[in-house]
Parts: C-alpha cells; sequence; structure tokens
C-alpha cells in the first residue's frame, strides 16, 4: 500500500548495507509519505515506484551513490534525503576498483559423494550425464537452416516419434551466420566451439548435421578439427553434394529414422547432483532482481557446489563494476587476471564498436529501478552465489573445473545461454523482475520471478516466485527451494517454458567481427 495518505501504514524499504545511502522501495510512495524504519525519519520528497531508490542522506554532487556498501554511480546534482534516485540525478564515470585478487578466496565446503542429493538423468557412453534426450539437427550456415526445419517437421508430420518414448523430441536448431567469415578469426572459431558444444551436449542423444556445400564454415573441416566421424548417433550432408533441398529433406529424414532406436536406448538413472552444470542467467531485471532471485538463486549455487556439482556465470557486460569482488573469490590470481582480462577486452570491444559499458540498463531495467550498470552488475553478480571462482573460460569453451566458474558472453540472453550450452549446462536457471519469455532447448530452463506481481501476472511462463523474501522468507529458504526444483527439473519435471514449447528458435550463437 502506497504511504502518503493520512492514517497509510508507512511504505516498506529496505537498506542494503549499512553504508548505503539509498533504501530500496518495496512499496511505491507519495510525496509527503513516510518509511518503514530502514528510513526512519526520512519524508519522501516525490513520488517514487515500487523498485526504485530514495534517499536517506544528503549526496553532494559528484559524490558516490552508494547500495550493497558499493559504488552504483555519482550524483550530478545535489541529492537531499527523501528524494528520489535515479537517472535524472545519478551519472557514471570510470573510477578506481581494488581487485585484490584470490584475497577472500572462501573455504568451500564438499560434501562425501554418499551424502549428495542424485537426480534421475541420462548416463551417456563418455561419462557425461544428461537432463533430456533430445535428437538435434544442426546447420553450418544459415543457407541450410529452412532445409533442417522441413526435416525436423517431416519427423513431426510422419508420427514416428511415438515409437520411441525416451526421445524428448528431434530440434532444428539454425542460426544466421556461417559464411562471409574469416576462416582465421574470432568469429570463426567461436562458432566452431559452439555447433561442438551442441553436438556433444549430455542433453542430446544424437545430431545431424546439415550443411550448404560452398560456405566458409566446412562440415569436413569441423569435423577434421574434432576428430569426429560419420555414426550411428552423428550424420552429416550438404545439399550440394545431394542435388538440392528435396533430396537433403528426404535424406535427412532417413538418417533420423536411423538414428531413433540408438537414441531411445537411454534410459534414466540415478546420477549425482555433482552431474549438474547449471546456466545462470537473468534478464528483464528490476530493482528487486539483486535483492531477492538473485541471491536466491546464489544460495541455491553455494548448495549445488557443495554437492559436487558446477554453475556457470555469464553476461560479460554486466558483471561490469562488480568484478573486483569475483576476483577476490579467484582460486588464485590467473583465474581473477583472466576475469580482468575479459573486462577490458568489453572496454576495446565497446570503444570500437562506438559503444559504451553503460548503455546497459535497458529501458525496462530502468522502469524497473535500475539505474546504472554498476547497479546491475552488482545484483546480477549475486547469482554467482559465495564459493570460489574456480575457473574463467571463452565463449562456448568446454567447462572442465567443477565448483563456481566464469564464461564469458555478451548481456543478450539468448546468446549468452546458448554459449552455456556449447560449454556442457544441461540445466539453465532464468531470473526475470519484468518478465522475460525465454525457453532453452536442449537444456531445460527454470524461472525465477523477483517480484510477486509479476510473478501472478506471468504465473504460466514463472515456475517459482522469489517476490516472497521481501514478506521475510529467508534467501536461504528460497535457495534450498530453488535447489529442489532444479534436482526435480532434471529428473523429467518439464519447467513452464518447456511446457509453453519455447526452446526451438532461442539458439542465437554469438556473431563477433566483420561479416565479410
Amino acid at each position: 500500500m502506497a504511504s502518503g495518505v493520512t492514517g497509510a501504514a508507512p511504505a516498506r524499504a529496505i537498506r542494503l548495507h549499512g553504508s548505503d545511502n539509498v533504501v530500496v522501495l518495496v512499496d511505491a510512495v507519495e510525496a509527503g509519505g513516510s518509511l518503514s524504519e530502514a528510513a526512519a525519519g526520512v519524508t519522501a520528497s516525490a513520488a517514487v515506484p515500487r523498485g526504485h531508490k530514495m534517499a536517506i542522506a544528503p549526496i553532494a554532487e559528484g559524490e558516490a551513490v552508494v547500495k550493497f556498501g558499493q559504488t552504483i554511480g555519482f550524483a550530478t546534482a545535489a541529492i537531499a534525503p527523501g528524494d528520489w534516485v535515479h537517472e535524472h540525478n545519478v551519472g557514471l564515470h570510470d573510477f578506481a576498483r581494488d581487485y585484490r585478487f584470490a584475497e577472500a578466496r572462501p573455504n568451500d565446503r564438499l560434501l562425501p559423494p554418499e551424502q549428495r542429493a542424485t537426480f534421475q538423468g541420462y548416463r551417456r557412453a563418455n561419462g557425461k550425464a544428461g537432463t533430456r534426450n533430445y535428437v538435434g539437427i544442426l546447420t553450418s550456415v544459415n543457407c541450410s537452416a529452412t532445409a533442417a526445419r522441413f526435416v525436423a517437421r517431416e519427423i513431426e508430420r510422419s508420427g514416428v516419434l511415438a515409437d520411441y518414448p525416451n526421445i524428448d523430441g528431434v530440434i532444428a536448431l539454425v542460426h544466421g551466420t556461417g559464411c562471409a567469415l574469416d576462416l582465421r578469426g574470432e568469429g570463426y572459431e567461436t562458432l566452431k566451439r559452439t555447433q561442438w558444444g551442441y553436438a556433444t551436449n549430455p542433453n542430446m542423444a544424437a545430431v545431424l548435421t546439415i550443411g550448404l556445400g560452398c560456405e566458409s564454415f566446412q562440415i569436413s573441416a569441423w569435423k577434421e578439427a574434432y576428430g569426429v566421424e560419420d555414426s550411428d548417433t552423428f550424420r552429416t550432408m550438404t545439399i550440394q553434394d545431394l542435388g538440392g533441398t528435396r533430396k537433403t529433406v528426404e535424406a535427412g529424414v532417413a538418417a533420423l529414422k536411423e538414428m531413433l532406436p540408438a537414441a531411445n536406448r537411454a534410459t534414466r538413472e540415478a546420477i549425482p547432483a555433482s552431474e549438474l552444470t547449471v546456466g545462470l542467467q537473468c534478464g528483464g531485471s528490476d530493482g528487486y532482481s539483486g535483492i531477492t532471485a538473485n541471491p536466491a538463486l546464489g544460495a541455491a549455487v553455494d548448495l549445488l557446489v557443495e554437492h559436487g556439482g558446477t554453475a556457470i556465470l555469464s553476461e560479460t557486460p554486466e558483471i561490469y563494476g562488480a568484478e573486483h569482488l569475483l576476483t577476490r573469490r579467484a582460486a588464485d590470481e590467473a583465474v581473477g587476471r583472466k576475469l580482468v582480462e575479459l573486462i577490458r577486452w568489453w572496454e576495446d570491444y565497446t570503444e570500437r564498436n562506438r559503444g559504451e559499458m553503460n548503455n546497459n540498463p535497458s529501458p525496462g531495467n530502468k522502469a524497473g529501478g535500475l539505474t546504472t550498470i554498476l547497479e546491475k552488475s552488482l545484483g546480477a553478480a549475486a547469482k554467482g552465489g559465495t564459493t570460489t571462482l574456480r575457473g574463467v573460460y571463452r565463449y562456448a569453451e568446454p567447462v572442465t573445473e567443477k565448483g563456481f566458474v566464469f564464461m564469458d558472453s555478451p548481456g543478450f540472453d539468448p546468446v549468452s545461454a546458448t554459449g552455456q550450452v556449447a560449454s556442457g549446462a544441461n540445466l539453465v536457471c532464468f531470473t526475470t523482475g519484468r518478465g522475460s519469455a525465454y525457453g532453452c532447448k536442449p537444456s531445460p530452463s527454470i524461472k525465477l520471478a523477483t517480484n510477486t506481481p509479476m510473478y501472478r501476472k506471468m504465473i504460466e511462463d514463472m515456475d517459482i516466485n522469489c517476490g516472497d523474501v521481501l514478506d521475510g522468507v529467508s534467501v536461504e529458504d528460497k535457495g534450498r527451494e530453488i535447489f529442489e526444483t532444479m534436482l526435480r527439473v532434471a529428473s523429467g519435471e518439464k519447467s513452464k517454458s518447456e511446457a509453453l514449447g519455447y526452446g526451438d528458435a532461442e539458439f542465437v550463437p554469438w556473431q563477433i567481427g566483420a561479416v565479410m
């Protein structure tokens, strides 16, 4: 209930750290309204929406605005207690950050194997474990995308999948690149890693790859790079070699029908939670993201790491300004420096493309209460929990470390999650405050709402409401709820996005470099 009306209850506000000079409003407040204990004695000088910030101390022009105990920006004009703190009076400029590599490396707790949780998953021949059992159709280039979709459509129309109940579906994962690439460039190498990562993700039981034939990204060179041959679970073909689209579709359908029996032989069995690799995402963030869903997901990540599992934090532009908190948790200085090198690459990348790191938050993020990229990053980094940062990886590079790791990616969710799945994620957890519409195949996505009103409004899309943290549910209890949901979804329970059919269009490899 908003304050400002005679007899109205004070608007609830949260002060996240003792050194903060702002509070976050749980309830909207009108001009003249009073606030709860976190801002005792402060009266709102203007109407402030829920999720936004209000000053509780004078902030001089040029002085740091502090939230989470960290600098999130600088006052562009004098700010008085009770003022709304947002874009109109907060700006951003460079300032020094002390990385203090590995200084606060935690002493992670690891449960003995006999005490670890389990899920019902698919054990692959190479020892990896899957949470789903898909047959995928990959494409080397956009020119073969339509043929791949035709093959998937014909398999669906034929009804043949009814004979293979252990298969979750046939998915055509197509993209918009694959040609006009520098064969020695960063973009080519990134696409090569991404395609191979999807072909070998443990949620894939079998894969067919279709090319055109004359593109830059040659299937034959890709196979040679990874030392792979065609088999009963991996086939390749090109439209030009087969003599056109119709013949390719016929050959693709025939190849899949031959692969389906082998894929269907996979059955679920008890597998330790240490075999879970979870991609961490946040999108459509708001002022509550860093208070509810992200810290709760971080608590779940701490549990996952305790049970021997792996969590991948990404979205490099969205840890900008919070990277110094991660470098202090690094396993050693080398790991911390790899993260800083990524930050420097992004600073150069945005400058070359006439952008800036603070082009984030988005309009929706700002409407939800986030003012600067520093504020957004500090909340986003909370998804990573509190354990040691064990490794830092390039986009789509195979993750080999257990525990909490970082993978470089843009902040655009489909691109970032695509890299995580290519790196080995067999599950995704996605927090949102505005209500992102997203799903993922082959790795199921669990959606976590940061606030109760949005959860209720979009309940068909959201799996877990973290808004009740504002009503007294502890972050630790919510983390346990998320961890238990991870185990159930990994065991086959459908997430909301899976029930809606999301995931076929969300394969978006990161396209870097010039298109020739």
